[in-house]
């Protein structure tokens, strides 16, 4: 399914318009994003919980010269399921 399967599938269930859906659903994904660079979670009932997981600095190959580089420390966003 793709992005506009989903809002197409939305609309016709929830009866509303597809410009309608479509905004909603930028709005959440805008939401969501400013919550993960804040570093909270954002829960999605039914399906789950996003948040940050912070990944630690690792060794690593450019694998166009074969040196070895270090690939810094970040944070990444995190999904986890409910049950």
């Amino acid at each position: 399914m793709n992005q506009s399967e989903l809002i197409a599938k939305v609309a016709s269930i929830s009866g509303e318009t597809r410009k309608v859906v479509e905004s909603v659903l930028k709005t959440t994904a805008d939401v969501i994003a400013a919550e993960l660079v804040e570093g909270c979670e954002v829960p999605l009932p039914g399906l789950g919980k996003i948040g940050v997981k912070q990944r630690a600095a690792r060794p690593g190959r450019n694998p166009k010269t074969g040196e070895e580089i270090t690939i810094a420390a970040r944070n990444a966003p995190h999904f986890s399921a409910s049950k």
